[in-house]
């Protein structure tokens, strides 16, 4: 009995979404932590899109706010993409490509268009230092976007799949 293709699209959802998540949680610990900020306070930066500098005061709470909402922005972007995936397989078959270029359409979309419009504290610096610019959009492009593509090669019922 052959498989249903529709069964791996909550795979490739699910898994390309964890991988991101975890990914993109644990890059901004290390990057920040080495300059000296404290773990707790990555999660709390995300909480505080939704609930402003009081974020930082709320302890567990607020992290786990962070937690729940980055896993949820993760799942967002990983279901778009499988979605319309599923439609245009040339981003299955291209794999790599689609995963870099994706993590790209995320950056622009998350840091000039999201994140302006929400309570975050502080606010995002519009001339940020050169490394963090550079942080910032390598790990969306290869902490959020790739896995989130590679998740869909691997779960895609398409058997067609490039090299690159």
């Amino acid at each position: 009995m052959p498989s249903d293709p529709n069964r791996s699209v909550p795979k490739a959802i699910l898994v390309g979404a964890m991988v991101a998540a975890l990914l993109d949680m644990i890059d901004p610990i290390i990057f920040y932590g080495l300059r000296g900020i404290p773990p707790r306070q990555i999660p709390q930066s995300i909480a505080s899109g939704i609930l402003g500098r009081a974020a930082y005061s709320d302890g567990i709470p607020s992290v786990l706010l962070g937690l729940a909402a980055h896993l949820f922005i993760a799942l967002v972007w990983a279901t778009l993409f499988v979605l319309v995936a599923r439609a245009v397989p040339f981003l299955a078959d291209h794999a790599i490509t689609a995963g870099l270029l994706y993590g790209a359409f995320i950056y622009a979309v998350m840091y000039h268009l999201v994140l302006p419009h929400t309570n975050l504290y502080p606010r995002n610096n519009p001339n940020p230092a050169p490394a963090v610019l550079l942080n910032s959009i390598a790990a969306m492009v290869f902490l959020v976007g790739l896995p989130i593509s590679l998740a869909n090669r691997r779960f895609s019922p398409s058997s067609r799949v490039s090299s690159n």
